[in-house]
């Protein structure tokens, strides 16, 4: 048995003092107890501890495009005309790029605070769409890249096969995307074959969106997964877009939300990624089926999304979970601010995203992210107590936005605060401490690793 002593520490019932955590070999807590006397020979942290984030929306690969989409190409840009330019990226990248740019963005989320990562993964096969001859070899890639950087996993293949509601054939620059039901589920039997879930990796999977699935295949899919795993993670992209919500109405009378739901068991096992343009009676039932909604918001403004219906969906009692998505930003500070930025914005009002019972939105907002990350990720995660991973931040004790403050404030300080650098000073992960004041032991190889994937692929 493990254990540190922290003198503040946030635990699911709020700010603690004089907390003890003590973990056994495999990184399950034990025990969490506060007003504890320090036991001899126990290392104190070196600041206020909270709970690591989870992230439950990425696409690694697009770490290495972030700036190169910024200009205009035409006089309307759009997320349709950025996909255009996506895809062609995607279309140049091969196993060991994919492996040093997951393995630099996954150091660069434990930097910022994320303890673990949802790989929703959709590049599959070679440039011209033939399979390797592992047909799971990319996505091997990608969970080697998360246990070398010391980042929880929980891998989502992706289920492609159509490029838009009406089953049209897919594009030429989608062929490394596509697979029947039946041969993503034999790539993820591969995979848990080749690397076997564990207390840091579980599998799930993700049907992309309805306009790439049919209603036929997503029941063959999810009937495979549930054979092979059990209650296993379902993630996909639905109503991020408005020409989305459109060309779903026109193809089934519905929108993509009231489809879905009228169709499908939706449950807490799902998380529904952006969900961006929801009605109120959709939001109203995504709130009560217990799914948790993916937010990512530093890449739907990117991307000119939208903004989603925060105060709404969390009132009703709705789940969030927070992703970098594209990671065109890498930190959950971010997207929780731009979540309540946004509808600041959108009323002009100010602490929009409080509550009767949370009257700080960095409190409430942190709290409902962790929970439904955690939903999201299908691990047991996001809170420290007795039974959970060892997972958690150790924050800067002397950071600008804690010094001096009162700890009831600490949050909001570092959320709604930018100043100076990360106040994440320690990372655990498993009750390992993978970042150790603001450093990862492998970050020099694994950056130049980065660097030169990049030279590769931008020459």
């Amino acid at each position: 048995m493990t254990s540190l002593f922290a003198d503040h520490a946030r635990l699911p019932d709020g700010w603690q003092r004089d907390v003890l955590l003590e973990w056994n070999d495999e990184g399950t807590l034990l025990a969490v107890a506060p007003d504890s006397a320090m036991p001899p020979n126990t290392p104190r942290a070196a600041g206020p501890v909270i709970a690591g984030m989870p992230n439950l929306h990425s696409h690694a690969f697009q770490r290495a495009m972030a700036g190169l989409t910024e200009y205009r190409a035409s006089a309307t840009d759009t997320f349709w005309s950025w996909r255009d330019l996506m895809y062609r990226f995607a279309a140049k990248i091969g196993p060991e790029p994919l492996a040093a740019i997951a393995r630099w963005l996954y150091i660069e989320m434990l930097k910022a605070g994320y303890t673990s990562v949802c790989e929703f993964h959709y590049v599959h096969h070679t440039s011209d769409g033939t399979p390797y001859a592992n047909r799971a070899e990319l996505a091997q890639r990608v969970v080697d890249a998360a246990e070398r950087a010391g980042i929880g996993m929980t891998m989502l293949p992706v289920l492609y096969q159509y490029s838009g509601f009406d089953q049209s054939a897919p594009r030429d620059d989608q062929r490394r995307f596509l697979n029947t039901p039946e041969q993503l589920l034999d790539m993820l039997e591969t995979l848990r074959r080749a690397r076997p879930e564990s207390g840091l990796r579980r599998y799930g999977v993700a049907p992309h969106s309805l306009r790439a699935v049919s209603g036929e295949s997503l029941s063959r899919l999810l009937e495979g997964l549930d054979a092979l795993f059990d209650r296993a993670p379902v993630h996909i992209h639905i109503s991020e877009q408005t020409a989305e919500v459109d060309a779903c109405l026109a193809a089934n009378g519905q929108r993509p939300v009231q489809w879905l739901l009228d169709r499908f068991s939706v449950d807490d096992r799902w998380c529904l990624v952006h969900a961006t343009h929801v009605d109120a009676n959709e939001c109203a039932r995504l709130a009560a089926s217990g799914a948790t909604a993916g937010l990512c918001l530093t890449t739907e403004a990117n991307l000119g999304d939208g903004i989603f219906p925060a105060r709404e969906y969390l009132d009703a009692g709705g789940r969030i979970g927070l992703g970098s998505d594209s990671h065109i930003g890498v930190d959950w500070r971010s997207e929780l601010r731009l979540l309540e930025y946004g509808q600041r914005l959108a009323r002009r009002e100010r602490n929009v995203l409080a509550s009767a019972t949370q009257s700080r939105p960095s409190e409430r907002l942190f709290d409902a992210s962790l929970d439904g990350g955690a939903r999201a990720s299908g691990r047991a995660i996001g809170a420290l107590a007795a039974g959970m991973r060892a997972d958690w931040l150790v924050l800067d004790a002397d950071h600008a936005g804690i010094a001096g403050h009162d700890r009831d404030t600490w949050l909001s300080s570092i959320v709604f605060g930018e100043h100076g650098e990360t106040p994440v000073r320690d990372v655990y992960v498993a009750g390992r401490k993978v970042i150790d004041a603001r450093h990862h032991a492998d970050e020099q190889e694994a950056f130049a690793h980065y660097r030169a994937a990049l030279d590769d692929l931008l020459r």
